[in-house]
């Protein structure tokens, strides 16, 4: 069982930045960032191998940046030219199944708690 819990969130206004961050109690081969606004479906953000190969949804690709650091088995999403559509709860996950479908939230096994993000316009 790997644990992952989430730091960062926030409230901004439009056009604003946010870094979030998570750290995962082993490391895995792979994680990621999801989100889910209120009434809606989870959606895929971003995601990471270990290698540092790299995915984003198209609405955010270009606006945010997925990194992280191995030794300390974190996870960043600086999230920049923030707009209400941004606007949810963030959930980081993590997996050593996943290959390289990185914003498959299927092929993740552990999850956060989720931290809010909150675009104001």
């Amino acid at each position: 069982q790997v644990y992952v819990a989430e730091t960062g969130g926030g409230s901004v206004e439009t056009g604003g930045s946010l870094r979030l961050s998570c750290v995962a109690s082993h490391k895995t081969s792979a994680m990621g960032w999801f989100r889910q606004a209120p009434g809606k479906e989870r959606e895929a953000v971003a995601g990471i191998t270990m290698a540092g190969t790299k995915d984003y949804a198209d609405s955010v690709r270009g606006r945010f940046t997925v990194s992280r650091v191995h030794a300390k088995n974190t996870l960043f999403l600086q999230m920049t030219s923030l707009t209400p559509d941004d606007s949810g709860v963030y959930y980081c996950a993590a997996g050593d199944n996943v290959g390289y479908s990185l914003i498959d939230s299927r092929k993740y096994d552990s999850w956060g708690q989720g931290t809010q993000v909150t675009v104001s316009s």
